[in-house]
């Protein structure tokens, strides 16, 4: 949901531009000064709009903004990041470097590394946040990195998301631990599993955790697709899904449209098996009463890919000061706590425990919990992103091959 293929066509036409993205921040040592500029801006904050849960978090967020900071958030809600990242381009190709219409964006992956790429963030900001501290960078690489990129300050961080399976266990005694495991069970259990129709985002991370569960050298995932290794490296998937698709949900000759949809599935009963990209939702959905109680939630025994979903400013905010409060609000234990509860959300927090006082810990402690809820210590083995162009080349081989059935 935080990708697009916008890029793919039109970065090119603007690579030679010469609008630089390494503004740099002025005066982010005096936080006073912004929260003192900030007040009474309009802050257009573009995020993905098609969960209801996610929208009212955002909601909330907007409502601490106005009483607490005079600032007015407006949630612009999305279908897909590229209609707020191709406005961005637009303003650029037309020199509109100081009064853009997009404030924050909430972005990761390769929209991010493309916006980087082409000059299109503000920045670096992050890191002075006050309360980006609470993340423990030192610690916790995966801040400062997006999808093995760099962040260097562009971007900061919001929550954390990890592939997570859950399933019925009133259906499923023994669930699917790995990836040939996976297929095993499909063959034996038809029509209870699928996934979403790449190239959704859920759709095309299945790809990837295929793709690393299969393949003996997972280097070459790591660094720039090559389509001089590509048919080589991915030989493997396309076998295991040749295999695969004929068990799936409706015998694979159609997919469900994205995450939501297949959480659908799994709600009426017509799947016993789905998966996740957000580990605490299928014990929300539970608590939602959108998913049964007897939902349990678990990784793979090698682990599942992981990574960190994050907010930027463009290039050419026209409420930068606005969009800084913004992101450190997203970051403060308070809200991170309240994103995190099940019944509000359940979007895991980026914040680490250690960094926190007492009391903000108690805060997380506190949060209500469910059997559906996964393991302590289950995310522990976490597999980092491949570099993002695989993404964009696996979706366009999937299509190829599936896309047309």
């Amino acid at each position: 949901m935080l990708r697009s293929s916008f890029f793919r066509l039109f970065v090119p036409l603007f690579a030679l531009l010469t609008i630089s993205a390494s503004l740099q921040a002025q005066g982010l040592d005096d936080w006073a000064s912004i929260e003192a500029e900030a007040k009474g801006q309009t802050v257009y904050w573009n995020a993905w709009g098609g969960d209801s849960n996610t929208n009212d978090y955002i909601a909330w967020v907007s409502q601490q903004l106005q009483s607490r900071f005079d600032i007015d958030v407006v949630h612009v809600k999305l279908g897909d990041t590229a209609e707020a990242v191709s406005r961005v381009v637009a303003e650029k190709a037309a020199g509109n470097s100081e009064d853009g219409a997009v404030d924050l964006i909430w972005i990761n992956g390769e929209n991010f590394a493309a916006m980087k790429k082409n000059g299109l963030l503000y920045g670096p900001w992050a890191e002075q946040l006050p309360n980006f501290a609470l993340t423990a960078p030192g610690d916790n690489p995966e801040m400062r990195n997006d999808f093995t990129l760099p962040v260097e300050g562009l971007e900061a961080p919001w929550g954390k998301a990890q592939l997570t399976f859950y399933y019925d266990s009133d259906r499923v005694e023994s669930p699917p631990r790995g990836m040939q495991a996976l297929l095993d069970w499909t063959q034996d259990n038809p029509g209870r599993f699928t996934y979403p129709l790449v190239p959704d985002f859920l759709g095309s991370t299945f790809l990837k955790q295929a793709l690393l569960g299969l393949v003996e050298n997972t280097k070459p995932l790591y660094e720039p697709v090559s389509e001089a290794n590509f048919e080589r490296v991915t030989a493997p998937l396309w076998e295991y899904l040749d295999s695969l698709h004929p068990h799936l949900w409706r015998e694979g000759k159609s997919f469900p449209s994205s995450g939501s949809a297949l959480r659908q599935l799994m709600g009426d009963g017509e799947l016993s098996l789905a998966f996740t990209f957000n580990p605490l939702e299928p014990a929300a959905a539970v608590a939602n009463y959108q998913l049964p109680p007897t939902i349990r939630s678990y990784v793979l025994d090698g682990g599942t890919l992981g990574n960190v979903h994050f907010v930027a400013i463009p290039f050419n905010a026209s409420h930068k000061a606005g969009a800084l409060v913004l992101a450190n609000f997203l970051l403060s234990p308070e809200a991170q706590a309240h994103k995190q509860d099940i019944q509000v959300w359940g979007d895991a927090t980026v914040l680490a425990m250690d960094a926190l006082n007492e009391k903000q810990q108690q805060a997380f402690a506190a949060l209500p919990d469910n059997p559906a809820t996964l393991p302590l210590g289950a995310l522990q083995r976490t597999l980092p992103e491949p570099h993002p162009s695989w993404m964009e080349r696996l979706e366009r081989a999937w299509l190829s091959r599936y896309g047309s059935r």
